[in-house]
């Protein structure tokens, strides 16, 4: 038998967009809400705090940038597969989120005139890239927990793992999890949910995902009979360091690195020569992994090639106040000083564009059920996301989303009880996994889906090799029946944890692959080597993917285009 706790509202995830929403609620209804905080892991240990180098924002508009420049660098960068009216709405309340930080105390970088600095980032015609040093995330995470902190209407449940997001007769039911400390199985209930879990990058090997961050909400979202939207979208950040895949934040081009091949020479010449690194991240990523293709790559540390970001000119002065993080990240990783010697990078698996279907408002077509952040696709990001647009997003639909369930509340209704034949199914699947047996081991198919993905749905791609990638994650799926458990007990049970996580995982990759094969176009982050063209006649569409049982079911809809028609990218 669960533990049953309610609450008003579930908060499904501490990182950006769960805080924004948390402080966004409590501040409207203090002493009247009672919000229930949910996070896999400890509170301020959420991705989030990962974010380097930036959050977009207009704050110069007497010295030549406007929002309506913002919204067109989004919407062009998109590969104008992103709506348009959520663009709109994004450029114009990404300011007013920068300032409201600013009055709750965070550091925002200065200049030499005492003003927020901002530096340049791919893909943007000004330099609006709002920063914190290069620990961005870090400071807004730590500004909203510290804000969050003066109000008393919150409980947090750290290191809790939601195994099932519960929907019956139409409407959000409750969470069902475990409580890794204590072992104890937990329903959670509430009128309201807000699902902010992040993104799916662990589906990749070389990742600069955190190891948590296994698209849990997205599937769960997806197993309750939420659709997924754009999964087959997913960023290849430009710099992951090899052999890790620690972020080399795009700050390191935006203060004036270079990249560079065996040669010496600065590429992107010949593939963007009028933004040159700072091109937007997709075509940055095609293009190093063109010079790699044709041999022109050094030998990396761990023996395959890669190329360089070269930082050596810019001088000890400038990356020890810009760039500190990455200076002590290369040193302890990998030895190496940036102030003395170019870093070994390559193109390295960094954000979901899709995820689970809201409307502008951050609604899904469940009633009760909210969406934002990386794990929600409000349809900001099109095809391909501009760097430092994402912690934007957190923000403004962690406040769009936590200002829309406190209007909401008066009108829900009470918490739903979910009957006990669904509560039986979950529970009954986690004893099917205990009590699995069999040779196949849990960690192995995990690291095997990773290298499926690295090679088969990577940054270029072709019909034949996500076909072979999806044969083989249902292979994987397949053996997933034959790999037990090793640990039977409750406390902390990491074992157990790890196979809900394939699971998620798993569902996750066979949605991105399903609506790869069928888009039989190049767009955005999706590079198609057969099909090398955009083709808006057929392809200026979203993907909706289904939970059917078996293969996903996917159906189409139209992309808001009410100002800028698409038109050829060049930059």
């Amino acid at each position: 038998m669960a533990h049953t706790l309610t609450h008003d509202v579930l908060i499904l995830g501490a990182g950006l967009a769960g805080l924004r929403a948390a402080v966004e609620i409590c501040s409207r209804l203090d002493g009247r809400v009672d919000v229930g905080i949910v996070s896999k892991v400890q509170l301020m240990r959420a991705h989030s705090v990962c974010a380097e180098g930036g959050t977009a924002a207009v704050l110069r508009e007497e010295e030549g940038d406007s929002i309506d420049l913002h919204a067109w660098d989004t919407v062009k960068g998109s590969d104008f597969l992103a709506d348009q009216d959520v663009v709109r709405r994004f450029v114009a309340a990404i300011p007013e989120e920068i300032r409201l930080l600013d009055h709750w105390g965070i550091p925002w970088t200065r200049d030499e005139h005492g003003r927020i600095a901002q530096r340049p980032f791919g893909g943007h015609s000004y330099p609006r890239a709002t920063l914190a040093a290069d620990k961005t995330g870090f400071f807004e995470m730590q500004t909203l927990y510290d804000q969050l902190l003066r109000y008393r209407s919150f409980t947090r449940y750290d290191e809790f793992f939601v195994t099932d997001i519960l929907v019956e007769e139409g409407r959000f039911a409750g969470l069902l999890g475990i409580h890794a400390p204590s072992g104890e199985d937990v329903l959670l209930r509430g009128r309201a949910l807000l699902v902010a879990t992040g993104g799916g990058g662990t589906l990749y090997g070389f990742t600069t995902y955190s190891e948590t961050v296994t698209g849990d909400g997205m599937a769960m979202a997806y197993r309750a009979g939420l659709p997924l939207e754009d999964m087959e979208f997913l960023q290849f950040h430009p710099t992951g360091l090899v052999p890790s895949g620690i972020l080399m934040t795009e700050a390191c081009r935006g203060e004036g690195g270079y990249l560079k091949n065996a040669a010496g020479e600065r590429f992107m010449q010949r593939y963007a020569p009028g933004k040159m690194e700072l091109a937007p991240r997709d075509m940055v990523s095609r293009a190093e992994q063109t010079e790699l293709l044709e041999g022109r790559g050094v030998t990396g540390p761990d023996g395959l090639p890669c190329l360089h970001l070269d930082l050596t000119h810019l001088g000890a002065e400038r990356i020890n106040s810009r760039l500190p993080l990455i200076r002590e990240v290369c040193m302890k990783f990998i030895g190496l000083d940036p102030i003395e010697k170019p870093i070994p990078i390559r193109p390295v698996a960094h954000y979901s564009m899709g995820g689970i279907e809201t409307d502008i408002n951050g609604l899904t077509r469940v009633p009760g059920i909210w969406a934002a952040g990386e794990a929600a696709a409000v349809s900001l990001h099109g095809a391909n996301r501009l760097g430092s647009n994402s912690t934007g997003e957190c923000l403004v639909w962690g406040g769009i989303t936590g200002a829309g369930i406190a209007r909401a509340l008066p009108g829900l209704p009470p918490p739903a009880q979910p009957s006990d034949g669904l509560l039986a199914a979950r529970r009954g699947h986690i004893r099917e996994l205990l009590e699995r047996q069999g040779d196949e081991n849990l960690y192995a198919l995990r690291r095997e889906l990773r290298a499926t993905m690295d090679r088969d749905a990577g940054v270029f791609r072709t019909r034949e090799a996500l076909c072979n990638g999806l044969s083989v994650v249902r292979e994987i799926r397949e053996r997933a029946s034959r790999a037990p458990v090793p640990d039977k007990g409750s406390l902390y049970n990491s074992n157990l944890f790890h196979a809900l996580e394939l699971e998620n995982l798993l569902d996750l990759a066979e949605v991105t692959l399903v609506g790869a094969i069928a888009r039989e176009e190049s767009r955005g982050a999706h590079a198609r080597r057969d099909f090398a063209a955009r083709d808006d006649e057929r392809w200026l569409r979203h993907t909706l993917a289904w939970h059917t049982g078996g293969a996903p079911r996917l159906e189409y809809k139209p992309v808001t285009i009410d100002t800028w028609k698409p038109v050829e990218r060049k930059y």
